[in-house]
């Protein structure tokens, strides 16, 4: 674990649920690198697609290879953190910015150099979960004692405006399963860690954040259990 991480809303530290959290995603990368694969789109099982998914996140592909933009990796799916500036759109390229610190891994593009950058970084011996990673390796994290364990932090990355993909169930809600919150410590079987006593706490903490701000910088589109079924993908 990355020396002095401990979850920002209990204060806990690393649990097995996010360890395997993360060897997915790492496995993932791993297998880029290792076939050669110059780009792939990494889904969690958990998502929500938004209407015209796939036709929308094609065009903005086929814009960002029009813009010959160098991208490591693009979310299709986050929570973002910071919430006080409008994030930096990108020139020549509709329906992209580029991300302030951001949670969650739901789904993102992933280039052969960007899965390249994330493996040279050798997090094995300095985990901590996968989106947190993520914005320490774009160099976004706040946590400047997280950042100086990784060098370069030169993770090119950006985000799809607005958001393609939605949790199905958001912190709190029925329904509501979490294998990273609801497990045991790291280095101890015996501590578990109940999410089901611990959840109010964390959605006053979310509550800060606005609630818009939570699905798109814009705001417009609200979450999806407030929607009717889905178009096509």
């Amino acid at each position: 674990m990355l020396p002095g991480y401990e979850d920002p809303y209990s204060g806990r530290v690393l649990t097995r649920g996010e360890i395997g959290c993360f060897l997915s995603h790492h496995y993932t990368w791993t297998q880029v690198v290792e076939r050669g694969l110059q780009r792939i789109l990494v889904l969690e099982d958990d998502v929500r697609f938004e209407p015209r998914f796939k036709s929308r996140l094609m065009t903005i592909m086929e814009n960002v290879e029009r813009a010959q933009l160098d991208w490591d990796l693009i979310y299709v799916g986050r929570k973002r953190l910071q919430v006080k500036h409008r994030e930096q759109a990108v020139e020549g390229v509709s329906n992209l910015v580029v991300p302030d610190y951001s949670y969650w891994t739901l789904g993102y593009a992933l280039s052969l150099q960007g899965a390249r950058k994330l493996l040279g970084a050798q997090p094995f011996g300095k985990m901590l979960p996968v989106d947190e990673f993520l914005p320490v390796m774009f160099d976004k994290h706040p946590k400047e004692e997280y950042m100086v364990h990784f060098e370069p932090r030169d993770l090119r990355a950006f985000s799809v405006e607005p958001l393609l993909l939605f949790p199905t169930h958001y912190t709190g809600e029925p329904g509501y399963v979490s294998d990273t919150e609801t497990s045991t410590i790291w280095d101890n079987e015996a501590m578990s860690t109940d999410w089901d006593q611990q959840h109010a706490h964390k959605m006053e903490k979310q509550g800060q954040i606005r609630p818009a701000a939570q699905n798109s910088v814009t705001g417009d589109t609200p979450p999806p259990a407030a929607r009717a079924a889905r178009d096509e993908l």
